[in-house]
């Protein structure tokens, strides 16, 4: 934190901001706007795009600018960011393109969209920062293999669970113990949940009802989950995670995993309902050194082998900025995968389904995610939660049931689906030969 907040107030006084195009304006594009604009010196917020402009309208209006320019070109965009007028489009490749724009944050939370504007992004050289973790979870290690080699950095974000947990990860290692498990503290978990159900709570807080959905029904933390995995080199350690409901301290759980299994497991990502302090992660640490752990006794963090270590909050939009500064001014990435996936989202019915019908999206009515290991995911078929939107069924499926490719018609023409089956290919798992 301090290496970057000095090297934003660096660009400040050199009058040489780092220039952040966002795409995407809803809740959170709308809380990020305000915090570049008014919180972070060091940075401007040159231009948003939303597929609604009244929404990217707004976003710069909720930091008080009541005037961006609306452009259509990219001579338009150029001349707006040289001018140091903030501008608002609804085509996001001028934002991809823009040789005024020095990174962008993508938080559309879709994952088709997003695709192509990763990837004509990455085409044109920008660094990007995302918050989207179901895109992440479903297609981020090629993505991130697209990025390396254009030579520009793809990563998630501070602020949101995931990169909170990397960071403790990250934190804990250094000082020497070997991270066991990555967590990731709830308060509900019902996957039954549907945007009916959540509706009043997505109302009270100005969000969408399916985006609250995949909060409660546990697809969201299932995303979370896997792309931690997948930066740390973490599994799990059954389909859906352990999680437990605990409801007392996170320091507690150290007496709760079995230190034997997370061995032989070689570390995973779980997580718990009802814990305290909540909201917050919290990562498991191995110490066998006698000698540490007399003086980890001494800072009064318990007798071992494990540890406990938790963050009691994220603080989402306010930190997914220094993600950007750390990325363009420090060349750190936050989160990303390390190779292929670990851990996948897999699709399972909320209802029972019938053949023939249309599946919907993350947060809804008929779908819900869970986490499952790559390579299960792979050899049994599995398809990703990521890519449910839109296929057909071929046959009925019961609730709680897992869906496979081979039970579905996918939407032709998808970019995602292009993606995915790249990613499969490259990353598949290494087949064992056996001698006769």
């Amino acid at each position: 934190m301090i290496i970057v907040d000095t090297a934003l107030q660096a660009r400040h006084e050199a009058g040489n901001p780092v220039k952040v195009g966002m795409i995407g304006a809803g809740f959170m594009g709308w809380g990020i706007a305000n915090q570049i604009v008014n919180y972070l010196p060091g940075m401007e917020l040159v231009a948003v795009s939303s597929r609604t402009l009244a929404s990217a309208r707004k976003a710069y209006a909720e930091a008080g600018i009541d005037d961006p320019l609306e452009v259509t070109t990219q001579s338009a965009l150029e001349d707006a960011i040289r001018a140091g007028k903030p501008a608002v489009t609804d085509d996001a490749t001028l934002l991809c393109r823009a040789e005024g724009i020095d990174a962008l944050i993508e938080v559309t939370g879709t994952i088709e969209f997003a695709a192509g504007v990763i990837l004509e992004a990455i085409a044109h050289r920008k660094h990007v920062v995302m918050m989207n973790a179901e895109l992440d979870g479903t297609i981020g290690p090629i993505l991130k293999a697209y990025a390396d080699e254009a030579g520009v950095i793809l990563s998630g974000c501070d602020g949101d669970q995931p990169g909170v947990e990397m960071n403790l990860f990250r934190y804990v290692k250094s000082i020497g113990l070997k991270p066991l498990v990555c967590g990731n503290i709830k308060g509900l978990q019902d996957p039954y949940r549907n945007p009916t159900t959540q509706a009043s709570f997505a109302a009270q807080w100005g969000q969408a009802a399916h985006m609250v959905t995949s909060f409660a029904d546990g697809t969201k933390i299932s995303f979370e989950q896997a792309i931690v995995a997948n930066a740390t080199g973490m599994k799990v350690s059954q389909r859906g995670m352990i999680g437990l409901d605990f409801r007392g301290h996170i320091d507690e759980l150290t007496q709760v995993y079995d230190v034997e299994s997370l061995k032989t497991w070689g570390g995973i990502v779980d997580y718990v309902v009802g814990a305290q302090p909540s909201p917050g992660v919290y990562v498991i640490g191995l110490m066998e050194d006698p000698k540490q752990q007399h003086y980890l006794r001494y800072y009064k963090k318990g007798d071992g082998p494990l540890y406990s270590f938790y963050t009691p909050y994220h603080l989402c939009h306010l930190e997914v900025p220094l993600s950007v500064a750390r990325v363009v001014l420090c060349n750190d990435v936050v989160l990303a995968p390390i190779a292929g996936p670990m851990v996948d989202v897999i699709t399972l019915a909320k209802t029972d389904l019938k053949a023939g019908e249309t599946l919907d999206g993350i947060g809804y009515y008929k779908t819900y995610g869970q986490c499952e290991n790559a390579d299960v995911v792979q050899t049994q078929r599995l398809l990703p939660m990521g890519l449910a939107e839109g296929c057909r069924l071929k046959r009925d499926i019961p609730r709680d049931q897992a869906i496979t490719y081979d039970d579905v018609i996918l939407p032709e023409g998808r970019l995602c689906d292009k993606l995915r089956a790249e990613q499969d290919a490259r990353f598949a798992p290494a087949k064992v030969l056996v001698e006769a």
